[in-house]
Formats: structure tokens, C-alpha cells, sequence
């Protein structure tokens, strides 16, 4: 059964002058989902944040959160979504729980539901053995564990994080994916990164854009599906020409890395390993690897991009 969806963006277009920065561009969040949101910079990742969060007005499109429209009825709308930009909007000369007091203020929380609210963001952040100390004295992983207390503080629907853990050591890094974690179990969560292996690690779904347009809008299986490549690596024992394999059905090329090694190309849907091992064993090849290539998640993203860029 389809969970429901709390966030629907529909072709969102946002132009700069004659430069558009996003063209029609259209997605839905479901319940519990983590949306990876990737690009190459001046792809149009911040500038769809700022208008998912609704501190920038698209040109055409609509965006719905938590079947609140957000244009139509922005104060509305703007209650059911919690926002980290890249760069925390903290006050450094207050404590963590003073700033998270007023975050609770500005988010209209009830005044006799606002401790329990900071209680809330100050446990599930791992804030408690800093809520007394000025936020300007605490390192740059506390900081971006407040803000991202800040963003979550009135239980919305949908959380928005654009770079959370950019300038993170390893192990704030690790601490802020696993904070991610447990916030995308109650929230929706967009995930805005630049670091590939993230996006792998947190996220259901993956979009790439580049230029304003998106390029890829699935789910991470499919994404792992792309990173199979429709190649194999052989070598042999012995020296061997490629042309005794030519005939395979499925190889469309070899490439001929040296006289015992070769890569091997092939149609997804004719996989040739079978009919390779066959014909090794029945000619004596001595064949000594053969493995299925894999491209990286870098590779796939590359392609991606370069692909728009030549149709372009």
C-alpha cells in the first residue's frame, strides 16, 4: 500500500533574468521516505530548496505540503516544514536551550507544549549535555546538531537539509547520517549532498539535476541497477585472440587490454558468461578471471550529467 504523500512539487520553474535557474521540474515524497537530492554546483539544488521551504517564490508550479498548498496558504504550509539551509541560522551569544526556546516561540508552538517540544529536539539531537552552554562555544558538529534541532522542534511533516554535514570531521559526519536516520523514521526528509556515498548510506529515492532540469527521479535500487555495468574483465593463461570469442552471441565489442587480458562488452539483456565458460572448458582457454565490472555510483552520476550535457 502506497504511503501518503506529504510533499508534491509540480513543474516548479524558476528564471534569474533570462537564465533559468530551474525548468519544470516535478516530484512527491512519501511518509518515511529519504529524497536524496543531487547536482553538480549552479544545478539548481539550492534554488529548489529555497522554494520547497518557501523563501523563494517559483515563477510557475505548485507545491503542495501536507495537502496544504504552499503558495496559496504559505503560514499554513509553512507549519507542516522544518528547514536547515547550508549554513545553520543559529545565534551563537545564546545557549542551546534559549535558542531553542525562541525556535519554539517562532514556530507558534503552545506555551504549555514548548518544554516538552525542546526536551524532544534536545534528546533525539543528543543535545542534552549542552543545552546550558553558549551555542558560539561549542564545535562545528553541536552547531549543526542545533540547527538541525531547530528545523525538526514542531514535528513537520517534511525536513529539508541542504548540506547537513558539510565541514564535518569523519566521526560528526557518522553521528549527523545516524541523527538523519532516526529523523526520517517519524518525517519525510530531503537531503540535499554533494557527497555521493550518502546519498547510498540514507536515501530511498535519488534526483539528479543539472542545468534546472531533472535528469533522475528513482529509487535507489534503480540507481544500484545503473551501476551494473554490461561488461566483463577476462584474462587468461595463455595468449589469446579476441576474435575466437567474437562470435558470442550478445558481445557487440572487446577491447584488448593486452595479449591475456580483455574487456568484454556485452547486450544487458544477453549476459555471455555462460557461453564464455562453456567455450573455455571446451577449448582448453585456460582461462584464469573473469568478473563482471561494476561502475561507481561517481561513474553513473558522471554519465548522467555528461549525457544531459551532450543532448543539450
Amino acid at each position: 500500500m502506497m504511503k501518503e504523500p506529504l510533499l508534491q512539487a509540480s513543474e516548479l520553474s524558476r528564471y534569474f533574468g533570462t537564465e533559468v535557474a530551474v525548468n519544470n521540474v516535478s516530484f512527491t515524497i512519501h511518509k518515511g521516505e529519504v529524497l536524496g537530492f543531487l547536482g553538480p554546483n549552479g544545478a539548481g539544488k539550492s534554488t529548489t530548496m529555497r522554494m520547497l521551504s518557501g523563501n523563494l517564490a517559483p515563477d510557475n508550479g505548485q507545491i503542495i505540503i501536507n495537502g496544504v498548498d504552499l503558495l496559496d496558504h504559505p503560514k499554513q504550509a509553512k507549519a507542516h516544514i522544518g528547514y536547515l539551509p547550508e549554513t545553520p541560522p543559529l545565534y551563537k551569544e545564546l545557549t542551546v536551550a534559549e535558542f531553542l526556546q525562541f525556535c519554539a516561540r517562532l514556530n507558534a508552538i503552545d506555551k504549555q507544549h514548548q518544554k516538552a517540544a525542546i526536551d524532544s529536539a534536545i534528546e533525539r539531537c543528543g543535545l542534552t549535555n549542552v543545552s546550558n552552554r553558549l551555542i558560539g562555544n561549542l564545535s562545528k558538529g553541536f552547531q549543526q546538531r542545533v540547527g538541525i534541532a531547530q528545523a525538526i522542534i514542531h514535528s513537520p511533516a517534511v525536513v529539508i537539509l541542504d548540506e547537513p554535514t558539510s565541514g564535518l570531521d569523519p566521526i560528526q559526519i557518522r553521528e549527523i547520517r545516524q541523527l538523519i536516520r532516526d529523523i526520517a523514521n517519524e518525517h519525510s526528509v530531503i537531503l540535499s549532498t554533494h557527497i555521493l556515498p550518502e546519498v547510498q548510506m540514507l536515501c530511498d529515492r535519488v534526483q539528479i539535476i543539472s542545468h534546472g532540469q531533472l535528469m533522475f527521479n528513482d529509487s535507489i535500487d534503480a540507481l544500484s541497477q545503473k551501476m551494473q555495468a554490461s561488461s566483463l574483465l577476462l584474462a587468461f593463461e595463455q595468449p589469446m585472440l579476441a576474435e575466437k570469442m567474437r562470435h558470442i552471441p550478445g558481445i557487440e565489442n572487446i577491447d584488448t587490454l593486452s595479449d591475456y587480458r580483455f574487456r568484454v562488452h556485452y547486450h544487458p539483456d544477453t549476459n555471455p558468461t555462460q557461453s564464455l565458460l562453456q567455450l573455455a572448458v571446451n577449448n582448453a582457454w585456460q582461462l584464469s578471471m573473469l568478473m563482471p565490472e561494476q561502475h561507481s555510483l561517481e561513474d553513473v552520476f558522471m554519465k548522467i550529467i555528461q549525457n544531459e550535457d551532450t543532448d543539450a
